[in-house]
């Protein structure tokens, strides 16, 4: 099979137009290309069977962009699947009509802002968006915002929990949503555990309508003034937990415990609480069950074996016991809680809830300690 000629005459009219990009519709058998004077497009006339004159059609693509029809797999699999793509191959990326080459283009690290524009008229896409997003580059600039209202539109059409959490992650980077879009997102999240972890991740210090600090929490700071002072990390956590924000964090992570759909959700937010309670544990990562987590809790207040930096707080602030033991415990929880109790990662819904009860609930009871 070869291209009808008015196929290939009015294909290479377009490539030596010198396009920015090229989008295949591949259903309705339209070359699209982006010029300087616009949007170019030329209407295919397969002599035979579609897919194969696509192919052929790449192919003249290819051989114009690269130099060789032949060369344009090996190309693409060395610049998608081995990491060695070069900044200056991104246009003829965007040129070759290829999705999987348009997301190689924009996972690049050194992708532009006019670059990505290219890329997002190529191929307007949720995962895309989100890949563009990632990179401080572009979400600081003015497509930024364009990609943000794409992700949050196409929100309630995403079915995987991960990339409910990654969108609004990502949407909620600054600048990116108005204060109205934020609070309306956040509404819409009560009962969406996933939504409630991406916020979890943005905004673990500004999430919307704080409470009040705990009722102690004046007296704490007060006591633990001098310490603070002296930059002692241990006071300064102590104080964000028992803060307005930090309850706020405290009863989210509570809810989204509360009900989880899935244990992706759930180690998810494990991890978000080792990073926000990591001043409680210094040390390496401990990959703890739940009975060694409430022991090494329980040993980093014990008058033998606390550290100085606890034992500073409990000579001021004897009291304060509850609230050092439970952020221990936090610091500390992760799948090496979960997997004596729950072994199969596919289990999820209300069995997974109760296999998990014996690591949820104690984890339930030190967030409302902090919570108070």
């Amino acid at each position: 099979m070869d291209l009808a000629s008015e196929d290939n005459f009015r294909l290479n009219v377009l490539l030596a137009s010198k396009p920015k990009a090229i989008r295949i519709d591949e259903s309705k058998l339209i070359v699209y290309g982006l010029t300087d004077k616009g949007e170019a497009r030329v209407d295919l006339n397969p002599s035979g069977r579609p897919e194969q004159y696509l192919r052929l059609v790449k192919e003249l693509i290819s051989g114009h962009i690269l130099g060789s029809p032949g060369g344009y797999p090996v190309y693409l699999k060395r610049w998608t699947r081995m990491g060695q793509m070069r900044d200056e191959s991104l246009e003829q990326l965007l040129m070759l009509g290829e999705a999987e080459a348009v997301v190689a283009a924009v996972g690049s690290p050194g992708l532009t802002e006019e670059l990505a524009r290219r890329a997002w008229w190529a191929m307007e896409d949720a995962d895309n968006a989100r890949r563009m997003l990632e990179n401080p580059t572009i979400a600081g600039s003015p497509l930024g915002r364009d990609l943000a209202a794409y992700v949050r539109d196409y929100l309630p059409f995403e079915t995987e929990s991960e990339r409910q959490t990654d969108s609004v992650r990502l949407i909620l980077k600054p600048g990116l949503l108005a204060e109205e879009e934020v609070l309306d997102l956040w509404g819409k999240s009560g009962r969406r555990q996933a939504y409630l972890l991406g916020f979890l991740r943005a905004l673990p210090d500004d999430l919307p309508h704080p409470p009040s600090p705990r009722a102690d929490a004046d007296d704490l700071a007060a006591a633990l003034a001098p310490l603070r002072e002296a930059g002692h990390p241990l006071v300064t956590l102590l104080l964000r937990a028992v803060s307005g924000p930090g309850r706020a964090y405290v009863r989210t992570v509570s809810a989204v415990l509360d009900k989880p759909p899935n244990q992706d959700v759930v180690i998810g937010t494990f991890d978000c609480l080792r990073t926000y309670f990591d001043a409680a544990r210094p040390d390496v990562e401990p990959r703890l069950d739940m009975d060694q987590l409430v022991a090494d809790a329980q040993a980093f207040v014990a008058p033998d074996s606390a550290p100085q930096d606890v034992r500073d707080i409990l000579a001021i602030r004897p009291e304060a016991s509850d609230d050092l033991r439970a952020m221990r415990l936090l610091s500390g929880i992760g799948y090496g809680a979960i997997r004596p109790v729950l072994s199969d990662p596919t289990t999820l819904g209300s069995l997974m809830r109760r296999k998990l009860k014996p690591v949820v609930e104690p984890v339930q009871a030190q967030l409302a300690r902090l919570a108070g």
